[in-house]
């Protein structure tokens, strides 16, 4: 059997695909459940959170285990597969163990280092206990992932390297200042009651805030959860829990909210943020007639309404020799009168005609001179090559690229935000438009992941990952000599079995034996074929560990002439034993 990973991240699929593929809690068990009952796979485990899913399972076959979890991913995601496998990744053996691991110690993480990983695979391991959905290979695995990763941390100065997702997220809302700073005073509403939100209360709670306010679908565990942060001893924060129901009056007060649901469904509608915030923000004055913005150096005379197409103030419209009606094209908005909108599907005559008028007209000599990077004058001997091209682009496709880039369009001021959301949930919590609404700014996972992409990596990180390959190598090596422990186990079963029997021929050849001279014949036997098998098991085992090795078992199988079912035995009692120990 074979450890094999197939899975999905915010590294190899957009937020969108992710947000679908979601596993609620009952669809995360049916998976499991389905995975086992699947033929090519003996266990399995899965690890779900808001930026990745991955199934591991103990396989027999590769292609066919691949083919069948893709597919149980597919159905019980409820993304067709056709779409779903091209942001699909593969794992297996070794590289299996590895990607595990390195998820563990948060390498793998959107924000690196993030230690909240570590909760959700024991999390993983603990269902799939529950579910006795693992074996001996997932349970050594994920147990050893736990490990790896505290020892990450403990070891090195990770933990430097990124924050937790909360901590990342408020960072960004505060847009570079301190979070400290930017909380202090702040009335923040939590929604949700789960691992996440409660660690961004506490993360709130000791940033500063005034007030905290928990909505949860179970009222219980809100109240548990404003109790303890009420009660802590390293904050003075105001909180307590209101239900669901209050979240629209609650969002109307607050300065801040948090969302982490397991809802499949939106939590906060855009209408609901617009709501919430009317009547909280300044509208921006508009601009004064005749007050727009100064003219650029060098452009006496010139206003904004020149720059984006409106009929210039420098009377370009009647400058003879210009093929163009000015008139017709002075309202196209975001393009200058010399640009795209302008020689669209102008004829290439004209278009010879107008370059040269661009080019040696009234946009040149001084003006020129105080506009750097404005074309120099045409020459027609050297440019004819690509006056002729810009004509067959006209020809070809109805107009020719922007010869000079058009002027930005002016866009309003936004207020200042009164509201700050950050949503942490998959699916999503709150609806995206809501970042188009004045006074809110919204983070979510997909503006994270976006975000944390250009973050530099601390020197930590290549210690983490010497440590994930040594502890790798390691676990293979006890995974390789483990393999072969049922064959050494069912050979020294039999050499037992072969003393027993000659033992019971000597008693029927010489019936006068005494016992004391039985015993000692008996041990004298067994010291013999112990020493016989010490020396090659020991070796065997220490060959079965290296890359390689897994050959040595079928050797030592055929070598004895050992019962295949023996063996078996001896590998499903093991089975039965790791699994009677329960969840961790």
């Amino acid at each position: 059997m074979s450890l094999l990973v197939v899975g999905l991240s915010h590294r190899s699929a957009p937020v969108s695909v992710l947000e679908r593929a979601s596993l609620n809690a009952d669809a995360q068990v049916k998976l499991l459940q389905d995975t086992v009952a699947a033929e090519p796979a003996a266990e399995a485990a899965l690890l779900a959170t808001c930026n990745r899913i991955e199934l591991y399972a103990d396989v027999d076959k590769f292609h066919a285990g691949v083919a069948e979890l893709s597919t149980l991913l597919a159905q019980h995601s409820g993304v067709g597969l056709e779409e779903l496998t091209p942001y699909l990744y593969v794992h297996y053996e070794d590289r299996a163990v590895h990607h595990l691991f390195s998820v563990a110690c948060g390498l793998d993480s959107m924000v690196v280092g993030e230690g909240q990983i570590l909760g959700q695979i024991k999390d993983s391991l603990n269902r799939a206990q529950e579910l006795n959905s693992a074996g001996r290979l997932l349970n050594d695995l994920f147990q050893q992932a736990l490990r790896v990763g505290k020892r990450a941390h403990s070891e090195t100065g990770i933990d430097r390297a990124g924050q937790s997702l909360v901590t990342f997220g408020l960072e960004q809302l505060a847009a570079g200042g301190e979070v400290q700073t930017w909380a202090r005073g702040k009335k923040a509403l939590v929604i949700g009651a789960g691992s996440m939100s409660s660690l961004a209360a506490a993360t709130l709670a000791r940033a500063g805030v005034a007030e905290v306010v928990i909505a949860n679908r179970t009222q219980d565990r809100a109240e548990r959860l404003a109790q303890i942060l009420a009660e802590g001893d390293d904050t003075d924060v105001l909180a307590r829990a209101v239900p669901m129901e209050s979240v629209p009056v609650e969002l109307t007060r607050a300065d801040v909210a948090v969302s982490c649901t397991g809802a499949t469904g939106l939590v906060l509608t855009a209408e609901s943020v617009a709501a919430a915030v009317e009547g909280r923000t300044a509208t921006p004055s508009a601009v004064a007639d005749g007050d727009g913005p100064p003219a650029p150096d060098g452009e006496p005379g010139r206003t904004a309404g020149a720059e984006r197409g409106n009929l210039p103030a420098t009377g370009l419209g009647g400058e003879d020799g210009c093929p163009l009606d000015l008139s017709a094209v002075q309202g196209t908005a975001g393009f200058s009168v010399l640009g795209e909108a302008a020689v669209a599907g102008m004829a290439a005559a004209d278009l010879e005609q107008h370059a040269a008028w661009v080019d040696n007209g009234t946009v040149g000599g001084a003006q020129r001179a105080a506009r750097p990077g404005t074309a120099g004058p045409l020459d027609p001997a050297s440019d004819a090559d690509a006056i002729a091209a810009l004509a067959a682009t006209v020809a070809a496709v109805g107009r020719i690229p922007e010869r000079r880039r058009p002027e930005p369009a002016d866009e309003p001021p936004r207020p200042e935000p009164v509201l700050f959301l950050l949503d942490l949930a998959m699916p999503r919590d709150i609806d995206a438009a809501a970042h188009r609404l004045g006074g809110v700014r919204l983070v979510d996972i997909e503006s994270l992941a976006e975000a944390s992409a250009g973050a530099p990596m601390a020197a930590d990180v290549d210690q983490v990952r010497r440590i994930v390959s040594d502890e790798v190598a390691a676990f293979g090596a006890a995974l390789r000599a483990a393999h072969i422990t049922p064959t050494v186990v069912a050979l020294r079963t039999m050499a037992a079995d072969v003393v027993a029997s000659e033992i019971a021929r000597l008693d029927g050849r010489l019936p006068g034996l005494d016992d004391k001279h039985r015993a000692e014949i008996t041990q004298t036997v067994r010291r013999v074929v112990d020493k016989l098998l010490h020396a090659p098991t020991v070796r065997v085992k220490q060959l079965a560990a290296e890359p390689g090795g897994a050959g040595y078992a079928d050797a030592l199988r055929t070598l004895f002439d050992l019962d295949p079912e023996a063996v078996a035995a001896v590998s499903r009692a093991e089975d039965s034993t790791e699994k009677d120990r329960g969840p961790a």
